[in-house]
């Protein structure tokens, strides 16, 4: 089978390398598409602390069973499924506080890894807890979201939405436009993107958003969101997502919210970030911080319920199908923010 290898940042070598072969309660899937995403494009770019190269890339994909391990009874070749990359162990201290999300456990040497491929093998926990047959009908693009929309999902239940009026979305890259989705769907009488890319904007109002702010060159300026916002909500916002991972947009952020609000901070900035946060501030007027990561199993399912009854507008969210023959170029064309998302498609001719 053909391999996507990340040999150094931003260097991409296609190998051929033998066919996957399943251990006990493992799967092994012939990939249909898988995206990309923010988490590959930054290793792309700059590699990752936990994924020593050469690596593999690719964890948000969909495809049809190749080949299944002992003991295996819920699967069998020819089946097409939709996938979440990782499970919790189930054992560790997060996990046996309810915090499945945060596992001790969840890292490279323990996810389905390495989508950029025309296979990828599937380890047996995930196996059985996150992997599930593909709805009929549902087109492989969107069934490859699966795992960023459980991410949002998480995020979505970590917001207390009973009284906003009005939430704000900073950033609309893709996780920015499923949160827009979701919070429109969850009933958030206005929701705001805001962003510095047009095309993205014109996505987000796609995706549902009541209104768009378009920062421009004001975008690394932490005031310059609070301003637009206040223009259009004096009080400032009920509640509002960051997906930028910056700290001037942790900070635009926090300066955005009203009195009583909340931040969701989902945007993940680089280990050893520091942002100043007005104490003062964040005591009087009682403002809630939050962080937001990965999902937990029952995210998956909530998501896979969304996907599978159509609920929620992704067609703005891949921009095009590409074959695995050009990943590199279609990297290249991300990181010149020239698409949302693309959809990599190992069985698509050259």
């Amino acid at each position: 089978m053909r391999q996507a290898l990340l040999q150094a940042p931003g260097k991409l070598e296609l190998r051929d390398v033998p066919d996957l072969t399943p251990g006990p309660g493992e799967l092994v899937v012939r990939v249909d598409v898988a995206l990309t995403c923010g988490t590959d494009l930054k290793t792309y770019r700059r590699g990752h602390p936990k994924l020593p190269m050469p690596t593999p890339l690719g964890h948000e994909y969909t495809g049809v069973v190749a080949a299944v391990g002992e003991g295996v009874t819920r699967f069998r070749p020819g089946d097409a499924v939709v996938a979440a990359p990782s499970a919790p162990c189930g054992a560790c201290d997060p996990c046996a506080a309810g915090l499945e999300n945060l596992c001790d456990r969840i890292d490279g040497t323990t996810m389905a890894w390495g989508a950029f491929a025309e296979q990828i093998r599937i380890p047996a926990h995930v196996a059985r807890k996150n992997v599930f047959l593909r709805p009929p009908g549902l087109a492989p693009t969107e069934a490859a979201l699966l795992e960023p929309l459980a991410c949002v999902v998480n995020g979505v239940a970590r917001l207390d939405l009973t009284r906003a009026e009005t939430v704000v979305v900073l950033g609309a890259g893709p996780i920015g436009l499923l949160f827009v989705a979701l919070l429109r769907r969850q009933g958030v009488p206005r929701v705001l993107a805001a962003g510095r890319h047009a095309g993205r904007l014109e996505a987000a109002l796609a995706m549902g958003a009541h209104e768009v702010v378009d920062l421009g060159a004001d975008a690394s300026d932490p005031q310059a969101l609070a301003r637009a916002v206040r223009a259009r909500a004096p009080r400032g916002a009920c509640a509002v997502v960051e997906c930028v991972g910056r700290p001037e947009a942790w900070l635009g952020a926090i300066a955005s919210v009203r009195k009583g609000g909340e931040v969701l901070l989902y945007g993940g900035c680089a280990a050893g970030t520091t942002v100043p946060v007005d104490a003062h501030r964040l005591h009087y007027d009682a403002l809630t911080l939050k962080g937001a990561f990965h999902f937990t199993p029952a995210d998956v399912r909530v998501a896979l319920d969304l996907l599978t009854r159509r609920a929620l507008p992704l067609a703005r969210l891949v921009s095009a199908e590409v074959p695995l023959a050009r990943l590199q170029e279609a990297l290249d064309a991300l990181c010149r923010g020239e698409a949302l998302k693309l959809a990599i498609v190992p069985g698509s001719p050259a």
